[in-house]
């Protein structure tokens, strides 16, 4: 269209107005998207095989023989499949005594850890009062320490006050706080509103009950989430149970994998075995805890 038909027709009190150019490119950029979006899904599809290789091996493993085992050149699956090395495991190591120890230390790890930790975290964030400020420095203080320096002198106080050779000094310290969760519930908490708070005491409410009512049920992902890094802590440790439990009867399942290698590590199967038993129960957990408390966490923030 030309210019000057466009002037004569404003002139004449048309309303007709030219059309806006076509952007260009667009195809261009369409690709260029599905081409990123290509090669990302490519990167995380060859880091998930990355780190479930090593356990699809170990799985597959648990079902073989000896002689497929020890097979040149190496198989992926096996020829023949036995459940014999699971029966070996569960023969020569007591696993539901050690499933059961580690649920009981890894369950009031969790339960020390909800207890403490968004209290703590509560009065740092939300509470007004002067030691606030330098508390959460010496927490973050403690963060900076790695545990090698502490192990020591923790252990010479748990040795004197008698808690060596019990659960004692696997349990109490998640009652008395665990600095980087107080330190993630705590910058979780500083985005609540203030006048939110403040309402609740308008109303008559005090702290405890602001902190009850109000906080926990807001702070409900960050409490999943630190309950979830509690339980991994617990359930995966292997050097706090090796300082002070000292009765084979008291050993979790890393320590009974560990003394498990220690009598039988030629005995590729069954070791293999006891691995998928030690890594079962903590997958299946994970599930449940991913479908029936994240994932409701989850569609109740959606809501």
């Amino acid at each position: 269209m030309a210019t000057s038909d466009v002037l004569d027709r404003t002139a004449n009190g048309s309303t007709t107005q030219p059309l806006a150019p076509r952007r260009r490119g667009g195809v261009g950029r369409r690709l260029r998207t599905a081409r990123t979006w290509t090669t990302r899904r490519v990167l995380v599809l060859v880091l998930v095989v990355a780190f479930v290789f090593p356990f699809a091996v170990m799985f597959m493993t648990s079902f073989k023989t000896s002689d497929d085992i020890f097979s040149s050149p190496p198989t992926f699956w096996p020829t023949e499949w036995t459940l014999g090395n699971f029966s070996d495991a569960l023969d020569q190591m007591p696993f539901w005594r050690y499933l059961g120890n580690t649920l009981l230390i890894s369950g009031l790890s969790v339960l020390g850890t909800l207890v403490s930790c968004p209290l703590v975290a509560y009065a740092l964030a939300k509470v007004k009062w002067g030691g606030a400020r330098p508390l959460f420095v010496v927490v973050l203080a403690t963060m900076m320490l790695p545990p090698q320096v502490t192990m020591i002198p923790v252990f010479i106080l748990w040795n004197k006050i008698g808690g060596v050779g019990t659960y004692l000094p696997l349990v109490v310290p998640a009652f008395l706080g665990t600095p980087f969760l107080i330190f993630m519930i705590r910058q979780f908490l500083m985005a609540v509103p203030n006048d939110l708070l403040d309402a609740a005491r308008i109303d008559g409410a005090h702290e405890l009950r602001v902190y009850w009512s109000v906080v926990l049920p807001i702070a409900r992902p960050a409490l999943v989430t630190a309950a979830v890094f509690q339980f991994v802590w617990a359930w995966t440790d292997f050097l706090n149970p090796l300082i002070y439990l000292n009765d084979a009867s008291q050993y979790t399942l890393s320590l009974g994998l560990y003394s498990f290698f220690s009598e039988h590590g030629v005995a590729w199967g069954p070791l293999m075995a006891a691995c998928v038993l030690f890594t079962v129960p903590a997958v299946l957990i994970f599930v449940f805890c991913q479908r029936y408390f994240i994932g409701g966490v989850a569609q109740g923030a959606l809501k």
